[in-house]
């Protein structure tokens, strides 16, 4: 299952990254677990330096600003493509 974290202070523009996460994940059919990060000793444990920051599965993709519903998503598809070894195909420009 796909984790994504939104760390940060409970600011508005972190919740403004929460939902906009929640949509993303909701738009893409993804079962996931979303989850608030307020822990300053948590948040630095991924060494960012601008809140609000979005995780998925571990991995800081965002920091400092607020992405949009569709920004999100397309990670998400990204992050799915990777787990399932799907690399892009030859038509899109890869090496063969």
């Amino acid at each position: 299952m796909t984790t994504i974290q939104v760390l940060g202070t409970d600011c508005p523009r972190c919740a403004a990254m929460y939902e906009n996460a929640r949509r993303a994940a909701e738009a893409a059919h993804l079962e996931c677990r979303i989850e608030k990060v307020t822990d300053i000793e948590k948040i630095m444990a991924y060494d960012v330096l601008m809140t609000p920051a979005l995780v998925i599965d571990g991995k800081v993709r965002v920091s400092g600003r607020v992405p949009s519903a569709e920004e999100i998503r397309a990670m998400l598809g990204q992050v799915l493509s990777d787990k399932s070894g799907a690399g892009p195909r030859a038509s899109e420009g890869s090496l063969v």
